[in-house]
């Protein structure tokens, strides 16, 4: 009896608890209040090409996240400013506070057959975001950002953006509200290839024998681009050919690179005895280009890359 007791009283205990749980929270979730950001969709174009800011675009599809499955949105205002770095003195911003480029209103929110709520697709033109500025396209240069920021305002008179959200809602891959996009001025490259050169007016630093190389050197060449790091080139042969005949040498290797930064082309790097290399550009008809170069051991010579015709960028140069 005292057993049979005891496990009824244990069973009325543990019910009264977990009712008492279940139907008294004492959470007022019907007072909470709620918000609305903007979840990124698509990046369809978040770079501008330096080569071509009249057909540059910023361009993306967002989708309006709120309680009433985006209709509480009145407009979304996109701002944007120009920055650059400036070396030795660091950021400079154009103008220093974000202008208006563009509203997009409640109407440009529309249903679509992915989700239950609405989203939009816009565009931002290079050309406008730099006369929005201030700035001409002759203004611009390879390495500027255009940072564009999105400011959505709701129809009870609230306003969201980069300065009010939370760090999980602008960067958690769910909500990819950031509400802010750095859209940077990009200078595509592309120069890897395997290239014929001859080389002349051959020099070899102190120990060398130029004379050796016969007046010319000649042979091929190799550029690969380096992942992760646009424009810049590994070059199967710096020397192109004068350590081969000059010294009986294997090609420099090293960390020798070949680089073209908006069209301006320049070595970085140093070979396997620590030697750095510099390039002149003499001509180019866009089939051969002629330069001459010379590492900080005295090797150098004139080099003539041939490639299939058009090949070599018509505004290639090099600082004097």
């Amino acid at each position: 009896m005292l057993r049979y007791s005891f496990g009824l009283l244990a069973s009325a205990l543990i019910f009264l608890s977990s009712c008492r749980d279940f139907v008294e929270p004492n959470v007022p979730y019907s007072e909470f209040d709620t918000g609305a950001y903007l979840r990124t969709i698509a990046r369809t174009s978040t770079t501008f090409n330096f080569f071509d800011l009249n057909a540059s675009k910023f361009a993306l599809t967002l989708e309006a996240v709120d309680i009433e499955d985006g209709k509480t949105v009145e407009t979304v205002e996109i701002r944007v400013r120009h920055r650059r770095l400036v070396a030795g003195v660091g950021l400079r911003y154009t103008p220093q506070s974000d202008v208006l480029v563009k509203t997009l209103q409640a109407s440009d929110f529309q249903p679509n057959a992915d989700s239950r709520f609405l989203r939009t697709t816009f565009e931002v033109t290079a050309a406008q975001a730099i006369a929005a500025v201030g700035l001409t396209a002759a203004q611009i240069q390879g390495g500027d950002v255009f940072e564009f920021r999105l400011v959505l305002n709701d129809k009870f008179g609230r306003r969201f953006s980069s300065d009010n959200v939370t760090t999980n809602v602008a960067g958690a891959p769910f909500y990819a509200s950031p509400f802010q996009y750095p859209v940077s001025v990009v200078c595509p490259s592309n120069l890897a290839g395997t290239f014929t050169f001859t080389t002349t007016s051959i020099t070899a630093g102190a120990g060398g024998n130029a004379a050796a190389c016969g007046g010319s050197a000649s042979g091929s060449v190799t550029l690969t681009a380096v992942a992760g790091t646009p424009g810049q080139y590994t070059i199967s042969d710096a020397s192109f050919g004068v350590f081969a005949c000059a010294w009986g040498d294997t090609p420099p290797g090293g960390g020798v690179r070949f680089n073209d930064s908006c069209n301006r082309i320049f070595f970085s790097g140093t070979d396997k005895y620590g030697d750095s290399y510099t390039i002149r550009l003499v001509s180019n008809d866009r089939t051969r280009l002629t330069f001459d170069w010379v590492n900080s051991y005295g090797d150098g010579g004139r080099t003539v890359l041939t490639a299939s015709a058009n090949f070599w960028p018509a505004g290639l140069f090099t600082n004097p």
